[in-house]
């Protein structure tokens, strides 16, 4: 089996420089979300799976029925990541600051999200973001994760990434991502996103900008899992933002 720790990062940091940015960007305006096709190797995932049961490579466990999450754990990488999840997350943020502010002007604000991951985790060291947040998420059959929102300080990039590292059909049934839009003065709109292995989900944060009658609004966004009917399910969570 490959280990997720000497992999060949430089050929990730290919595989996401040659993914369709304008396809995931056009996705991400018109329905919350981009699906990006496998880009994660079926070794590469089972070794981010692999590394489940070594604590030393983590900084805490959250059981998620303790806090009433919902049913699985997920534990947090220590720093420093193993170099795939690093790869990951320093190569996929550029693409995806140029779309966080595009999201920012036509919500009429200024764009405050640097350009590089160094110039966003600098920001969240000044405001004393400094643990890491990139994860490893576990469900068995039953579980299931409430419909949440990743935010641990002040300084939240808008924009994060879900890995699928177990097979939908093989591994695991059931347990699809959702994703839900919480329209002003409407009733909310959901989706149900189920991904393949080794595929990226890019979806919002906290919100993100939907045209309407009146320009360009503000719209709260949730996502959760829904119940896993059978078998084990595995995912990678990057989020870009630091926590306190």
């Amino acid at each position: 089996m490959a280990r997720c720790d000497t992999p060949t990062v430089t050929d990730l940091a290919t595989r996401l420089q040659q993914l369709d940015w304008d396809a995931l960007e056009r996705g991400l305006w018109d329905w919350g979300y981009g699906r990006t096709g496998p880009v994660l190797t079926p070794e590469e995932c089972a070794g981010l799976v692999a590394l489940y049961d070594d604590d030393a490579r983590f900084r805490s466990r959250i059981d998620m029925a303790r806090y009433r999450f919902g049913i699985g754990d997920y534990k947090y990488f220590a720093a420093p990541l193993p170099p795939l999840v690093e790869t990951l997350r320093v190569h996929a943020y550029p693409p995806l600051a140029t779309i966080a502010i595009a999201w920012e002007r036509a919500l009429g604000r200024r764009p405050a999200h640097p350009t590089d991951l160094a110039g966003l985790r600098e920001r969240c060291r000044r405001a004393g973001q400094t643990k890491s947040t990139p994860l490893l998420l576990h469900y068995e059959a039953g579980g299931y994760n409430c419909l949440h929102q990743d935010v641990y300080g002040d300084v939240v990039f808008p924009l994060q990434i879900t890995g699928f590292l177990s097979r939908r059909a093989v591994d695991y049934q059931g347990g699809d991502f959702l994703l839900v839009e919480q329209r002003p003065r409407a009733q909310s709109r959901g989706e149900a996103i189920a991904c393949e292995q080794g595929e990226l989900l890019i979806f919002p944060t906290r919100e993100r900008p939907v045209r309407g009658a009146r320009g360009w609004t503000r719209v709260g966004m949730r996502h959760g899992v829904s119940r896993v009917l059978a078998g084990t399910r595995y995912t990678l969570g990057v989020i870009f933002h630091d926590a306190r």
